[in-house]
């Protein structure tokens, strides 16, 4: 009886060793959007992005506060959580989401992976279903990931006043850059 005891013991520490060490996860994650017109062009950085990554599952979680978003004009970025954002009532945004070719990566072999990603982004309250292309960088003990996509600020109601809807463009370009670490949990 006492020897079972210590093989369950040996076998559900074994089995939260190599499920942890499927999971990466950041607190320094980097995103930014940038939008063009003949008026002005409009960008803004964030690098303070928090994510988790299962690379047995695929499952990738974003969050990012938007007041962490830096405007190189302080009056920008005052609008930006004032008035379209609306910042206060919805302090962040999230994607929950997943690498839909997961089995086009091996990582165990360090290289660059092209890969799709699908899920639910959350911005200024409202979800929606979207889909990118990424790129993984497998190395030793860390993962980079990017992605670049497309966002309209309509399909998450924020909403541009007619009097400077021509300084923003109809989508803005979004890039995203993870620099993954291995997760080791707190004891």
């Amino acid at each position: 009886m006492k020897n079972r005891i210590i093989w369950l013991a040996m076998g559900l520490a074994l089995s939260l060793t190599v499920q942890a060490q499927n999971r990466f996860f950041t607190k320094t994650g980097h995103i930014d959007f940038f939008s063009h017109t003949a008026v002005e062009d409009i960008k803004a950085t964030n690098d303070q992005v928090t994510s988790f990554l299962d690379t047995s599952t695929g499952d990738m979680v974003f969050s990012v506060l938007s007041r962490s978003f830096q405007f190189p004009k302080p009056l920008m970025q005052e609008h930006f959580n004032e008035n379209y954002m609306e910042s206060e009532k919805f302090p962040k945004a999230s994607f929950i989401g997943k690498i839909s070719d997961l089995k086009s990566v091996d990582f165990t072999k360090p290289g660059k992976y092209q890969v799709k990603i699908a899920g639910k982004l959350t911005i200024h309250g409202v979800t929606k279903d979207v889909e990118a292309a990424g790129e993984l960088s497998v190395d030793k003990d860390k993962i980079d990931g990017t992605s670049v996509f497309s966002v309209k600020p309509e399909d998450y109601d924020i909403k541009i006043p007619s009097v400077v809807k021509a300084n923003f463009a109809e989508s803005m370009k979004v890039t995203v850059q993870m620099n993954y670490q291995l997760y080791i949990p707190k004891k």
